[in-house]
C-alpha cells in the first residue's frame, strides 16, 4: 500500500484530476492518499473532494490531510508536487506589471522570459528544503514534480539532491490530441515520437501505420485552416519543419519574432493574447467560491480520466506492469530528467524532456540522439537562459541573474542592458522575502 503525498494540495482541481487517476487503477485504490497545503481552508475542500472520489469509486483508500509538510512526507512512496510560490498575489502580478512598465509584454511568464526567471528564483529554493525533508524522512521516494518553470526547476534538484525525481507536464500528450482534431485523424492511430526541452519539444515522428502525417499538418497551412489560437505554432513548424509542443501564446514569449512593443500589427497578425495568465488567474479567483460550493455539497463527483502521467507512473513502478493495454501497447510516459547521454547535441546535464519507459525498475528514459540542428540551436537559446538562472540560485550570485536576463531573447528583443539591470534590480526588491538574499 503506497504513500502517496500530494503537497500544495490546495490546488483543488488539479488534486481532483490526479487523485481520480490514481484511484482508478483497481491496483491502487488501497493506497495511503495525504494532502499537504499551506491554506488550511483549501485543504479541507480538497480533503472532501479526495473523499468523494474514494466514495465514488468504492475505493478503500486512506485519505489524510495535514498544514505539517514533514509529516505529510514521513514514509511517502511518491511525491506529487503543485505548489506555487507567491501566488498569484504578489508573485503573478510582480512578474506581470513591472515588466510592462518598461514595455516588456508577456502572455503566461512561468517558463522563460523575465517572469520565468522570476518564479524560478522564488521556486528553486523551496523545492531544495523539500528535498532535504525527503532526504530524511522518505528518501526512496519518486518526486513528481509539476511545478514551473519546470526545466529550470528539475535541473537545479538534479544539481543539489540525490532525491530520484522527474517533470511532468500535458503540452506532449495535449498537442498530439490538438494535431489529431487538426488533421482528422484519431488520436489511437497516431504514433509519435517527442524530445527536446520542456515547452520546446518537437514530434521528431508523427505517424499513422508507418505513415508520415506531416504532409497532412502542412495541408492545414495550405488550406487556410490554422486554428485562430494556433498561429504562431503553425508559423514556426513552416520555418523550422517540426512541430512544437507548447501553445502558441506560451511559445511566442520564448522567442524574439513575435512580441514586440512597437509591432502591434504583429499581435494581430498571430493572434497573440498579452497577459494570459493574468486573465486565467483572475477568472479562477473569480469562480473558487461557487466551484467550492460545490465540491462541499451533497453533490457525487464524477470521476474522469485525465492525460496526467503520474497515475501511469505510480501503477507500472508499483505492478511492474510496462503496458498500457490489452493491445499490449508499451506504456511511455514524457518526463523531464536531466540529459545524461540522451540527445547528443544539447549540454550534458541540462534538463531534456524525453520518452521513458516506465516498470519496477522505474523511470528509464530513452536516448534519442542528435535533434535536428535547427531544432537543437533553437532550443540552446533557452537552455542558456536556463544554466544562468539555475547558477543564480544555487549561488546566490546577482550577477547570473542579470546575464540569464540579458539572454533571454524575448528580453534582450526588446530591452538595453542598462533596462534590463534596473528591471531586474526593480523585481528583486517587490519580491522582498520571497528571495533569499543575493550578492
Amino acid at each position: 500500500m503506497p504513500k502517496i503525498t500530494f503537497i500544495g494540495a490546495g490546488s483543488t482541481v488539479f488534486a481532483k484530476n490526479l487523485i481520480g487517476d490514481i484511484l482508478s487503477f483497481p491496483e491502487l485504490q488501497d493506497s495511503t492518499i495525504c494532502l499537504f497545503d499551506i491554506d488550511p481552508d483549501r485543504l479541507s475542500t480538497s480533503e472532501i473532494v479526495a473523499n468523494k472520489i474514494k466514495q465514488a469509486l468504492n475505493a478503500p483508500a486512506k485519505i489524510e490531510a495535514t498544514t505539517d509538510r514533514r509529516k505529510a512526507l514521513y514514509g511517502a512512496d511518491y511525491a506529487l508536487c503543485m505548489i506555487q510560490v507567491a501566488g498569484y498575489k504578489p508573485g503573478t502580478v510582480i512578474d506581470f506589471e513591472i515588466p510592462k512598465k518598461y514595455g516588456l509584454r508577456q502572455t503566461i511568464a512561468d517558463t522563460l522570459g523575465i517572469g520565468g526567471i522570476m518564479r524560478a528564483l522564488r521556486t528553486i529554493p523551496v523545492l531544495l528544503d523539500m528535498c532535504k525533508d525527503m532526504e530524511e524522512l522518505c528518501p526512496d521516494v519518486y518526486f513528481l514534480n509539476y511545478v514551473n518553470p519546470m526545466a529550470m526547476n528539475c535541473w537545479a534538484i538534479s544539481r543539489a539532491s540525490k532525491i530520484k525525481t522527474v517533470g511532468l507536464c500535458h503540452s506532449v500528450q495535449g498537442t498530439a490530441w490538438e494535431l489529431s482534431k487538426d488533421i482528422g485523424v484519431p488520436l489511437e492511430e497516431i504514433n509519435f515520437v517527442c524530445a527536446g526541452i520542456n515547452h520546446m519539444a518537437f514530434y521528431l515522428k508523427f505517424e499513422r501505420n508507418g505513415e508520415d502525417l506531416y504532409p497532412l499538418i502542412r495541408k492545414v497551412i495550405e488550406e487556410g485552416r490554422v486554428p485562430e489560437h494556433n498561429r504562431v505554432r503553425y508559423d514556426v513548424f513552416k520555418r523550422f519543419g517540426y512541430f512544437v509542443t507548447e501553445s502558441s501564446e506560451h511559445f511566442s514569449e520564448y522567442v524574439p519574432w513575435y512580441i514586440k512593443r512597437d509591432r502591434p500589427d504583429l499581435i494581430e497578425k498571430y493572434n497573440i493574447p498579452l497577459d494570459e495568465y493574468i486573465r486565467r488567474c483572475e477568472a479562477q479567483i473569480a469562480g473558487w467560491e461557487e466551484l467550492r460550493k460545490r465540491y462541499e455539497s451533497d453533490e457525487p463527483i464524477q470521476v474522469e480520466r485525465t492525460h496526467e502521467f503520474a497515475s501511469y507512473i505510480i501503477h507500472s513502478i508499483e505492478t511492474g506492469i510496462p503496458k498500457l493495454d490489452e493491445k499490449g501497447n508499451t506504456r511511455v510516459i514524457y518526463g523531464n530528467v536531466p540529459n545524461n547521454g540522451l540527445i547528443d547535441n544539447l549540454p550534458q546535464g541540462c534538463c531534456v524532456e524525453v520518452p521513458c519507459l516506465v516498470d519496477r525498475n522505474g523511470i528509464q528514459p530513452i536516448k534519442i540522439g542528435s535533434l535536428p540542428i535547427q531544432l537543437a540551436a533553437l532550443m540552446q537559446t533557452n537552455i542558456n537562459v536556463q544554466a544562468l538562472t539555475v547558477e543564480a540560485a544555487l549561488t546566490r550570485k546577482k550577477e547570473y541573474i542579470y546575464q540569464a536576463a540579458m539572454l533571454d531573447p524575448h528580453t534582450a528583443a526588446e530591452l538595453d542592458p542598462d533596462q534590463i539591470y534596473s528591471l531586474v534590480d526593480e523585481l528583486i526588491a517587490a519580491h522582498g522575502d520571497w528571495l533569499p538574499e543575493y550578492h
